[in-house]
C-alpha cells in the first residue's frame, strides 16, 4: 500500500505512526504533504516517512488520508484527483464535511470514506466512526478499518449517524476529562495529594473502560460486580443518581449531536 497524507498535523501524524507501528504500512511507502515546513519536519521525525510540499507528490498513492482543516478539504481533494494516476481511496477526517461535498469535489475520480476520530488517537487509544461513499467498495471498508483501527477502535456506521458519533466519541474525551477531574477533586477533598488523586482517578477510568471492552459484559453488569449491599460503592452511586450524573451525560451527548447537525447545515 502506498499511503499519502494531506495535512501533517497531530491527527495525520498519529494515524501514520499507528499504521506503521501496527504493520499496516511501512514508513518507506508513506508520504506526507503540508505547506508548512515545520509541520512536515515534525511529521518526518515522528514517523520516518517522506514529506513534500506539493500534492503532486501523491500521484501514485493508493490510499490518501485527508487531514486538512474542514474549509480546505474539498479544495485539496479537487487538486488530488487531478494529479492522481488512478482512483485512490480517500479517507477524510475533516470534521463536518459530508460525503456529498467530498464526492462532488472528487468528481467520480476517488472512492471516499468519511471518518470522525477523536483526540486519544494521538496515544493509540482513539475511537473513530466512519461511513462509506457511493463509489467505495467492501475492500475499502476493510482498509479504512485497518488504518483507523491502528490507533484504537473503528466502527462503521451510516452517514446519518455521524453526528451521533461526533456527540458521543468525538466530544466524549472532554466529558471523560471532566469526570476524571471531578473524581480527583473528590480524592483531594478526602485527603489525597492532588497528583496521586489524578493518577488514581485516570487509571480507574482507564481500567473500567478496559473491563467493558475486554470482557464484553454490559457496563451495568460490571457495575453490580463492584457493589456490595450497604457498602461504600452503593452509597457513592446513590449520590451520583441523586445529582443527575446519568441524565447529565445523556443530555450532553444529545446537545453535542444537535450542535453537530446545526454546524453541518
Amino acid at each position: 500500500m502506498k499511503l499519502g497524507v494531506i495535512g501533517c498535523g497531530k491527527m495525520g501524524t498519529a494515524f501514520v505512526a499507528g499504521a506503521i507501528r501496527s504493520g499496516v504500512v511501512v514508513a518507506a511507502d508513506v508520504i506526507g504533504i503540508d505547506p508548512i515546513k515545520a509541520a512536515r519536519d515534525q511529521f518526518a521525525e515522528a514517523t520516518g516517512a517522506q514529506v513534500a510540499e506539493e500534492i503532486s507528490a501523491l500521484a501514485a498513492c493508493d490510499v490518501v488520508l485527508l487531514c486538512t482543516k474542514p474549509q480546505d478539504a474539498c479544495g485539496a481533494l479537487k487538486h488530488l484527483v487531478v494529479v492522481s494516476k488512478d482512483s485512490p481511496l480517500v479517507i477524510s477526517i475533516a470534521a463536518g464535511v459530508k460525503l456529498a461535498a467530498l464526492e462532488q469535489a472528487a468528481d467520480g475520480r476517488a472512492r471516499i470514506v468519511r471518518a470522525m476520530p477523536n483526540t486519544p488517537a494521538a496515544v493509540g487509544k482513539g475511537a473513530s466512526g466512519f461511513c462509506m461513499g457511493q463509489l467505495a467498495q467492501e475492500k475499502d471498508s476493510a482498509t479504512a478499518r485497518l488504518i483507523l483501527g491502528s490507533v484504537g477502535l473503528a466502527v462503521e456506521v451510516p452517514e446519518r449517524l455521524m453526528d451521533a458519533v461526533t456527540g458521543l466519541s468525538g466530544s466524549g474525551p472532554a466529558y471523560a476529562y471532566l469526570f476524571i477531574d471531578a473524581l480527583a477533586d473528590g480524592g483531594v477533598k478526602a485527603g489525597l495529594p492532588r497528583a496521586d488523586a489524578i493518577r488514581l482517578a485516570a487509571q480507574t477510568v482507564w481500567g473500567a473502560a478496559a473491563m467493558v471492552l475486554e470482557t464484553g459484559e454490559h457496563p451495568a453488569v460490571l457495575k453490580d460486580m463492584v457493589i456490595s449491599p450497604g457498602g461504600t460503592t452503593i452509597a457513592g452511586l446513590a449520590e451520583l443518581e441523586k445529582h443527575g450524573l446519568r441524565s447529565a451525560l445523556i443530555e450532553a451527548v444529545t446537545a453535542a449531536t444537535r450542535r453537530s447537525v446545526e454546524l453541518g447545515k
